[in-house]
């Protein structure tokens, strides 16, 4: 196997653990909206801090990878074949979509920290209050969870969904390459469908050609 293609599958293999590790990421990120209390009394804050270093380390390796898959495309020596160069260019996208999704789902899961912090704080305060404005104030926090809840379910889905159309993009991008091989290895296949619709041309001048000279001959025969 060569250098090229153990790379390949590598990176194949880390983006596919990468964007599973991600998703799964996101969700448990996503309940620090209901508080920082829940997380450290069920434990999912050390869960997030270690699922947060792996997302990190995959996608330094990612990173190197790529750094060496650059590396072959601009060897002069052996110079890399064009799909292999789409390949490489591939690759490179998908660790930059990568890149800027953690970031911003690190931005989320900071802005919702800061939220759940300042949520703590309102509820420290209803409680400090026995009346019935603070009877009030609790129903209205009940809506806001509700409105928290569903807005993480909605992420959730969200984050399935680009999961998805990354899967069926790099499903998508396979088949265009093994298709670009077979033309790169077949290069007598395109001459052989320019000689069929050729011909085809030339046959369909000779049966017009054949239709006209009868109808004028029709035409003489009838006038």
């Amino acid at each position: 196997m060569s250098t090229y293609d153990s790379l390949h599958r590598q990176c194949r293999t880390l983006e596919s653990l990468f964007d599973t590790k991600l998703t799964s990421y996101a969700r448990l990120a996503s309940a620090v909206t209901r508080g920082q209390d829940d997380l450290e009394a069920t434990g999912s804050a050390e869960r997030w801090k270690d699922l947060e270093a792996e997302v990190d380390e995959l996608l330094d390796k990612l990173r190197e990878l790529n750094d060496q898959l650059s590396t072959l495309s601009h060897d002069t020596d052996n110079p890399p074949s064009q799909s292999m160069l789409r390949a490489i260019q591939r690759h490179s996208e998908v660790y930059q979509d990568y890149a800027r999704e953690l970031r911003r789902t690190k931005t989320n899961v900071q802005s919702a920290l800061d939220q759940a912090n300042l949520l703590s704080g309102v509820r420290n305060d209803i409680d400090a209050y026995k009346s019935s404005a603070a009877d009030a104030l609790l129903s209205e926090r009940g809506h806001i969870d509700d409105s928290h809840r569903m807005t993480d379910d909605i992420l959730a889905q969200a984050y399935e969904t680009r999961s998805e159309f990354s899967r069926q993009r790099l499903t998508l991008s396979g088949i265009q390459t093994r298709m670009s091989g077979v033309l790169h290895t077949m290069p007598g296949m395109n001459n052989l469908i320019a000689m069929v619709k050729t011909r085809r041309r030339r046959d369909a001048i000779i049966v017009g050609c054949i239709v006209g000279v009868c109808f004028i001959f029709l035409l003489m025969y009838i006038f």
